[in-house]
């Protein structure tokens, strides 16, 4: 009986990300409308931003408890989902693909690859110490600093689109307002998933980093992939890629860098890691190559990264 309920619980809780998600992008659209911010700025700095808060804390709470390989675990596998199974997603919605002419997006993608496998080489000694925490912290920052030093976000603003939506500051403070509330409600949500999830662990007798990788990675990226899929309908491909090269990056440098600069850890046993390290890499470069090569991602190549992801869920299931 409790096991039926606990479904429910997760089932659930899954249910109120995908409503919490879909009233925060109407604050963030709003928001960007009403600065005319560009898209990909707004879906890197908004949307990532606030997608990256349940791993902060779900992550800073795993470390404290002595559980860091959890938190790791989250990190990767969340950038796979990312990477993977998240892209494959919003391609399907699109009518032509994925868009990725433009020169910031085109480099905002080697950035990405590097910074997605950037905490690999940190941890190859099996610790996240203060230097790597300040290592990614930096690492963030240069990328921020290129992005807003770039000229092109002050172009192709994120129109109104003929909808008189935020059309004075009161309305803008209500927006923010409700970003806190709903990102309040979003971080609560996730840790009941989190939870749920870690009680399947002990049952099925799975180990704490396939949790993290499998199933609160997979969680925590229902945010920006809920995003990414409205985006994709709207034909909004700036504003795809921007969330989940954001989410990436935010995750890998700021989220990780925090960790490790105020609460470095040690993992002893890195063998639940291997093929996702393997996968991740893969992804990383196969994302990379798409977006350059034909400056658009297909749906025959989201076809493919879906199949790299379902092709590394059975590979991890069989052998363990």
């Amino acid at each position: 009986m409790l096991w039926y309920f606990l479904v429910f619980i997760l089932v659930f809780s899954c249910i109120i990300l995908s409503w919490l998600s879909s009233r925060l992008i109407n604050s963030l659209v709003g928001i960007a409308k009403y600065l005319g911010w560009k898209e990909f700025i707004v879906a890197f700095f908004m949307m990532s931003f606030a997608a990256s808060l349940p791993n902060l804390f779900v992550d800073i709470n795993a470390v404290f408890q002595g559980v860091p390989e959890l938190a790791f675990g989250d990190i990767i596998g969340g950038n796979l989902v990312d990477l993977t199974l998240v892209l494959a997603v919003a391609v399907f919605f699109t009518k032509k693909g994925l868009g990725a002419e433009g020169k910031m997006v085109q480099q905002s993608a080697v950035f990405t690859a590097i910074i997605a496998i950037l905490p690999l080489l940190l941890v190859l000694d099996g610790r996240l110490n203060r230097y790597d925490g300040i290592i990614l912290i930096f690492s963030f920052m240069v990328y921020a600093a290129w992005l807003f030093s770039k000229k092109q976000r002050f172009q192709g603003i994120y129109k109104n689109d003929g909808k008189n939506i935020m059309q004075d500051f009161s309305g803008f403070l209500k927006n923010v307002l409700k970003i806190v509330v709903f990102l309040s409600l979003l971080l609560i949500t996730s840790q009941v998933v989190v939870w749920s999830a870690q009680f399947f662990s002990d049952k099925l007798g799975i180990s704490l980093a396939l949790v993290g990788i499998l199933i609160v990675g997979l969680g925590n990226a229902f945010p920006e992939g809920y995003f990414a899929v409205v985006s994709a309908r709207e034909g909004k491909s700036a504003l795809v890629l921007g969330d989940l090269m954001g989410s990436v990056i935010v995750s890998a440098t700021l989220v990780l860098g925090i960790i490790g600069l105020f609460f470095p850890f040690t993992i002893t046993d890195f063998s639940p890691f291997l093929i996702a390290r393997i996968f991740l890499i893969v992804a990383a470069l196969l994302s990379f190559l798409f977006i350059k090569t034909g400056r658009k991602i297909t749906k025959k190549e989201g076809l493919f990264l879906l199949l790299v992801y379902v092709v590394f869920l059975l590979v991890e299931i069989f052998i363990k």
